[in-house]
């Protein structure tokens, strides 16, 4: 779980390996809030098509590491601020 880690929005705790993860009737999916506004949020549940716990962890790993690289990329391609001197 070390690409969670590493997003700053991402709350996770350590001792719980299934952290993201629910399981519905049998079959694992991905739950976490996005924030979209200051004063808004959503809850998303994702089905990770599985029944698998193990298979669940590396697709919810796979999911953040891939939000990751996109945060990763709007950031570096952003435009800079500049102080202008008044």
């Amino acid at each position: 779980m070390n690409t969670i880690a590493i997003l700053p929005g991402i709350r996770v705790r350590a001792e719980n390996e299934n952290h993201h993860l629910w399981n519905n009737h049998g079959t694992w999916f991905l739950h976490y809030t996005v924030h979209p506004t200051p004063f808004t949020k959503e809850r998303i549940r994702r089905s990770l098509g599985t029944k698998d716990v193990n298979v669940a962890r590396e697709r919810r790993d796979t999911f953040f590491a891939q939000l990751a690289a996109e945060a990763a990329k709007v950031a570096s391609t952003a435009p800079t601020r500049k102080a202008f001197a008044a």
